[in-house]
């Protein structure tokens, strides 16, 4: 099997502001994003040969090429639960490399506040009836199984534990607070994280992320064609995907504390990409934290970190920005925003935007980056589908 390493460039990349965007509907924001990227790679709807939409909602091709007046060309909806924002970028990033067209559009977008809904919207959270999780099992639940089991296997008190979700609260906040698009742009301390009203114990409201609007968009050719539209282009390294099986909330020994489907995803970037020491050859990750035990649990499975040693990292803040690996430097799920389409693609623009030093911020501009990881997944522990992909310097 062939790598993708080196194969394709990112040339152009744009993100709208995540947040409660009452004034603006999907189209408005499929519209700001792409034409940031548009401008950023110096083309037009007109020179996009073929364009991807990742989503949950109940968008099609036609919320790309209506409001970007697309000529006539492919425009294919894909969706992958959470992981969709991720999945468009693959797919465009594959017809890109197999020579099926020269540049070519992906965009994440979702406007979940419309909905109305204090949560994942109904349509999104329906599942088959089950004797345990009955069919109104919710996404708080099942991450606070996973932290509970967590602090159960590694020996943590329930205090100790807490107070451990609390720091990486604190450090997502703190992060974002930074980020001029960022949704949650507050700081917070560890005694509000620990004191704030629960959603599922041990997850607390600032262990959640928020219900945000958002979309993201990227422009890809290949890299023998980057130098057309800029010198500073980044390049996809390793692009691995997996679906587990989704028997884990069936089966008494399912392992809550390792999620086999980002494990799986990172090996198979990490092959291609040919990396044999992440924690030492990735300069920041991007991660699916969409409650604080999941970037915990995120960063030990991609094997960034040793399984159990999350406490001594985060303790030693090793994952902060001067850490030895800054992790969510955009400030995540959690502070940035989760549109749940666009939130693969986005983490993706961090790293795109780290590697020019471009951080719209210049206090977040990390000193020294060459390779970057993005980390998206969908579902819940038990039922993951996850996507890794490794972004390098030109």
């Amino acid at each position: 099997m062939e790598s993708i390493k080196d194969k394709v460039a990112i040339v152009g990349m744009g993100c709208t502001q995540f947040g409660e965007l009452w004034d603006k509907d999907a189209d408005d924001l499929v519209v700001e994003a792409s034409y940031e990227a548009f401008e950023d790679a110096g083309v037009g709807p007109k020179d996009i040969q073929a364009a991807w939409i990742g989503t949950m909602g109940r968008y099609t091709g036609m919320t790309l090429s209506t409001p970007l007046q697309l000529p006539y060309i492919p425009v294919t909806r894909v969706e992958n639960a959470c992981c969709s924002g991720q999945e468009a970028l693959r797919n465009a990033c594959y017809a890109v490399a197999a020579k099926v067209y020269d540049l070519v559009l992906a965009v994440g977008v979702e406007k979940l506040k419309d909905e109305g809904f204090g949560g994942l919207p109904p349509q999104y959270s329906a599942d088959k009836w089950h004797p345990v999780y009955g069919a109104h099992r919710t996404a708080p639940g099942m991450y606070a199984l996973a932290a509970t089991r967590y602090f159960h296997r590694y020996g943590l008190s329930r205090e100790e534990g807490k107070r451990l979700l609390a720091q990486i609260s604190v450090k997502s906040h703190h992060n974002g607070a930074r980020n001029p698009k960022a949704h949650l742009r507050r700081e917070i301390t560890v005694e509000q994280a620990l004191n704030a009203p629960i959603i599922a114990w041990p997850l607390g409201l600032f262990d959640c992320c928020g219900v945000t609007d958002g979309a993201s968009a990227a422009i890809l050719c290949r890299v023998e064609d980057a130098k057309k539209f800029r010198s500073d282009y980044a390049v996809i390294k390793g692009f691995g995907i997996s679906a587990g099986p989704g028997m884990g909330k069936e089966r008494t020994d399912y392992d809550f504390t390792h999620w086999e489907e980002s494990y799986q995803a990172a090996i198979q970037a990490y092959q291609q990409a040919g990396i044999k020491n992440p924690r030492k050859e990735i300069d920041m990750v991007e991660c699916h934290d969409c409650f604080s035990i999941a970037e915990l649990i995120c960063v030990e499975s991609i094997e960034v970190c040793p399984r159990g040693g999350a406490k001594q990292d985060i303790d030693n803040n090793e994952w902060s920005q001067n850490g030895e690996i800054p992790v969510n430097l955009s400030g995540g799920l959690k502070s940035f925003g989760h549109p749940i389409g666009a939130s693969g693609c986005r983490e993706v623009y961090e790293i795109y935007k780290q590697l020019q030093g471009k951080a719209e911020e210049p206090s977040r501009q990390l000193k020294s980056i060459r390779l970057g990881l993005a980390h998206n997944q969908g579902g819940h522990p038990g039922k993951f589908v996850c996507g890794v992909a490794i972004i390098g310097a030109a």
